[in-house]
């Protein structure tokens, strides 16, 4: 028998928050959870890797269980993608996978939109299985000569998202993204008190913008939608890690993304407008799609998260050089 292999860069297993990550690696115990939950679907499974791959301490953590699986004439090769939370199992973020699977993001729907395929629990894990699917996050496509037809596929995905007709648990109003915002640049003003000032007039003209902001009958959106959270294999799109899929404006997720493409214009290409016919084809796609106001909704959108990426910045080591140059972007979009 081949002796699967084990990484757990992250030493996830000293985590005093989910002593059950132990079991989770230890390949004698996955083989026999895996085949319970996947027996049904793949026989028989046999285990040849363990790969921790995201980590929170704490909070959350993704294994990959690399494995050999039947199927009708041979074998094939099979990631499934194991999602632990500390506070117990997701079972919301997996009900909603697995109903979008039905309602047509199935890996096989006809316009090219799909969801990874739920695959099961494993509740003494607190975790819930998904397929790994194949391809390239769109975060490394948008810059190519493709950049603007995909643009234009993530918004019609971003739209058959919000007409899924499925109920979320939670929703997120303007007022709830204002809070966020006004509580991270908070923390940036303590943490730089030479901006004071700037940062008061970004959070009064920020409120003043939500409060002129068109409201539309509110649907469940992505809520964290950017680039790195779409993969693309050929004519597929799959959008991934739904996990705080709420009732919301369905403009949040396309100025979030949109804001995103800015920062990483700004960060990466030394110019914030870099992928300006990107931004516009995606919103102007998206405005088909809805009446009049939908356009300033989005715009909007972007730059209050294009706000909250002042604090971001911050936290991340590589992006801290760019907190100033966000800051005057959002001054300049703002006046």
């Amino acid at each position: 028998m081949l002796i699967p292999q084990l990484s757990d860069p992250f030493n996830a297993t000293a985590d005093p928050k989910m002593p059950f990550l132990a079991e989770a690696i230890d390949p004698v115990r996955v083989q026999k959870c895996l085949t319970a939950a996947l027996g049904d679907r793949f026989a028989p499974i046999e285990l040849e890797g363990i790969r921790v791959i995201r980590h929170k301490p704490g909070r959350r953590c993704a294994i990959a269980y690399e494995l050999k699986v039947a199927t009708p004439d041979s074998s094939q090769s099979l990631t499934v993608i194991g999602k632990a939370r500390a506070k117990g199992l997701d079972r919301h973020s997996y009900e909603l996978q697995r109903s979008l699977w039905q309602a047509g993001f199935a890996e096989d729907s006809a316009d090219g939109i799909s969801v990874p395929a739920p695959l099961g629990t494993i509740p003494q894990w607190q975790m819930w299985l998904q397929q790994k699917v194949p391809g390239t996050v769109a975060t490394d496509l948008l810059p190519g000569r493709d950049g603007v037809a995909i643009a234009q596929k993530i918004a019609a995905a971003a739209h058959k998202l919000h007409q899924a007709g499925i109920s979320p648990h939670r929703h997120h109003t303007m007022a709830d993204e204002l809070e966020i915002l006004r509580d991270r640049l908070l923390k940036v003003s303590q943490a730089y008190p030479a901006w004071e000032k700037r940062l008061e007039v970004i959070l009064d003209r920020c409120d003043r913008l939500g409060a002129e902001t068109s409201e539309f009958p509110p649907c469940g959106i992505h809520r964290d939608f950017y680039a790195d959270q779409v993969i693309i294999d050929g004519d597929r799109l799959y959008l991934i890690d739904l996990d705080l899929y709420c009732l919301g404006h369905p403009a949040l997720d396309l100025g979030n993304f949109i804001a995103h493409i800015t920062e990483y214009s700004l960060r990466v290409l030394g110019d914030p407008y870099a992928l300006a016919d990107r931004e516009a084809a995606m919103a102007e796609k998206f405005r088909q799609f809805h009446p009049a106001g939908m356009g300033a909704a989005i715009a909007a959108y972007a730059t209050l998260t294009l706000a909250r990426h002042i604090y971001i910045s911050t936290q991340i080591g590589d992006r801290r050089p760019f907190v100033e140059a966000i800051l005057e972007l959002c001054e300049r979009r703002l006046n």
